[in-house]
């Protein structure tokens, strides 16, 4: 998967390689705002750390933690939402708005 972005104004979260198909990224600059990587390594894999997230004052955070830790579990504990890795991707467009 390697690097994650996460929208902080609306929670979406995305792989670099998302964001280039999406169009929202040509893959040479960083995702405009409100497009913010999330930090952790490069070569993160869903098999292995969970992609966080939190919303905090109107803004959402993310991060990338090891699964099955007792920091994940501190996370969580403290209202993070860990994100599903089928929900990682942009939002389409209703084709009714």
């Amino acid at each position: 998967m390697g690097l994650f972005y996460i929208d902080t104004a609306q929670g979406t979260v995305c792989t670099i390689h998302q964001l280039i198909d999406a169009g929202i990224v040509d893959g040479s600059d960083q995702p405009p705002r409100p497009w913010l990587r999330i930090q952790g390594t490069s070569d993160a894999t869903t098999m292995w750390y969970a992609v966080m997230r939190r919303r905090e004052r109107g803004v959402f955070f993310g991060s990338l933690v090891m699964r099955h830790t007792p920091h994940h579990a501190l996370l969580l504990e403290r209202g993070w939402e860990e994100i599903e890795p089928g929900t990682i991707g942009p939002v389409s467009p209703s084709p009714f708005s």
